[in-house]
């Protein structure tokens, strides 16, 4: 009893954990590489604890290698629901979640007529896995004072382009571009900020099974430079450093924007 009132006297309060005092915790859906790396680095520069998922272990593996702190790796198949609902349990154990970037993606140009329906349930298996992961990170980060969430659209889902057929691929990002507006609204109330970036042409790896090698994807990749009106491709840091601009409170008033990330694709053509 004369501890209890030696606290009362002192006016004690219970430390509560809150998210001011948490460490911040990004989740990235493909951060093993390109556009997701570039913002995992981006954040792991900022002291914020990263989660990354991809499928490609020798990736996550060497990516652990180089940024062993803060850097923890997660080998999932986002496309397969019941490795989906192993993520989203680990999801649900976080204390916190403060941001989630989705940047997984395929790329692979194939006329409409000549499409199968695996090529289309390849593109679009990726928007269900898309959808219940943001749900998870959605619902955790209502429980802890909000958050933020970026998608990575394409400017394929805005506009055709005749020398790169995508009808699947567009349909996909086109439904990620979608979502992103109506999560902005229906989250909101929860403190929740959803964007989403729309690239042309950027140099990553995923043109490097479109050509057929790294070194045949950077010889065919130089063709493109003109197609964007300031001169030249973008690289994986330009989108990632306007990620990161979207992720931060510098964008607090900022919600439900599809950013062209083009390099001026969408203003006009050269």
């Amino acid at each position: 009893m004369t501890s209890i009132l030696f606290l009362s006297h002192l006016n004690f309060e219970p430390i509560i954990k809150t998210k001011n005092t948490m460490k911040k915790r990004a989740l990235i859906i493909g951060g093993s590489s390109g556009i997701g790396k570039a913002t995992a680095n981006n954040l792991l520069a900022d002291h914020v604890e990263v989660h990354i998922v991809g499928t490609n272990s020798l990736k996550l593996e060497a990516f652990k290698k180089e940024r062993p702190d803060n850097l923890i790796i997660h080998k999932i198949d986002i496309t397969d629901s019941t490795s989906v609902d192993r993520l989203n349990g680990i999801i649900g154990d976080f204390d916190n979640l403060d941001y989630l970037v989705n940047a997984s993606g395929i790329f692979g140009p194939k006329s409409f007529l000549e499409h199968t329906k695996a090529d289309y349930d390849s593109y679009l298996d990726l928007n269900r896995g898309f959808f219940f992961i943001t749900q998870a990170a959605s619902k955790k980060m209502s429980e802890t004072q909000g958050g933020a969430i970026v998608n990575v659209g394409s400017m394929w889902a805005k506009q055709a382009v005749k020398a790169t057929p995508s009808s699947a691929y567009s349909m996909q990002k086109a439904g990620l571009h979608s979502l992103t507006q109506h999560l902005a609204m229906e989250l909101a109330d929860h403190k929740i900020r959803v964007n989403a970036v729309s690239p042309a042409v950027v140099e990553t790896p995923v043109y490097e099974s479109v050509f057929g090698g790294k070194v045949e994807a950077h010889e065919a990749l130089q063709n493109f430079h003109g197609f964007h009106p300031v001169g030249r491709n973008g690289k994986a840091q330009d989108v990632a450093d306007t990620i990161s601009y979207l992720l931060s409170d510098k964008a607090s008033w900022i919600t439900g924007v599809i950013w062209d990330t083009d390099g001026g694709v969408m203003a006009g053509r050269n």
